[in-house]
């Protein structure tokens, strides 16, 4: 089986997709975008500062309702240049970026992505069944990012330190549930239970894993995170 193998903490001066970005910090790091003709997209809470010319407003979403009501509160906004603007995520951890090319598509954990250039079409859609029991019994979210004509960046957030790993095509890798944070649309996921006993008369119980399967790459944090979903 392949071996995952840690991420870079540190980015300076990388462009991609129209947009020149750095990673910086260690305990808990920061986003810095330079912005001039693409514009990006983010959750709300996350805005860490920007510079006065960079406009941001509200960017509508289909479902956004449904998924606040589900006990997520959630809102998109968007900015445009030219300027900086920087993002972070109340939690230690890894920020990173993802080079999309065109037709690739990835599925991330809900609240683990950090911003997007307007590139990048963003869906999501829920998880449930007592499968998924350890994210509060009701399921969990799954965003989807893919660009389907041009190249974009999706800058992700995982907790602890990231590590990523590409699995060969029916290559398999076991994760801890709160421990995975996205995997290439070709990937397959699955959520295993095993029965656990510790004895005649002491009681059982049960471990779970997400078992993923390839060919495509997936990444994993070293602070597992459980999301609790309402109804």
């Amino acid at each position: 089986m392949a071996v995952p193998v840690q991420l870079t903490t540190n980015i300076q001066n990388e462009t991609f997709g129209g947009v020149t970005y750095h990673i910086e910090g260690e305990l808990v790091p920061a986003l810095h975008l330079e912005l001039s003709h693409t514009g990006i997209y983010f959750e709300h809470h996350i805005l860490l500062w920007k510079d006065p010319a960079v406009q941001i407003a509200v960017r509508p979403l289909k479902g956004a309702f449904k998924r606040m009501l589900a006990g997520m509160p959630f809102l998109l906004t968007g900015a445009n240049g030219p300027g900086r603007i920087a993002f972070s995520r109340d939690g230690a951890g890894h920020v990173f970026g993802l080079h999309l090319s065109p037709g690739q598509s990835v599925d991330v954990r809900e609240h683990q992505w950090l911003a997007a250039t307007d590139t990048v079409e963003y869906t999501f859609s829920r998880v449930r069944g007592a499968a998924n029991m350890l994210f509060g019994g009701t399921g969990f979210f799954i965003d989807t990012f893919s660009c389907p004509t041009r190249e974009g960046i999706l800058w992700l957030h995982g907790f602890g330190n990231v590590f990523e790993v590409t699995l060969a095509p029916g290559e398999q890798i076991d994760i801890e549930p709160g421990g995975w944070i996205y995997k290439d649309r070709t990937v397959q996921m699955q959520t295993m239970l095993q029965r656990l006993s510790t004895g005649l008369f002491a009681s059982g119980g049960q471990i779970c894993w997400n078992r993923f399967t390839g060919p495509g790459k997936i990444a994993l944090q070293t602070m597992y995170c459980h999301m609790d979903g309402g109804e």
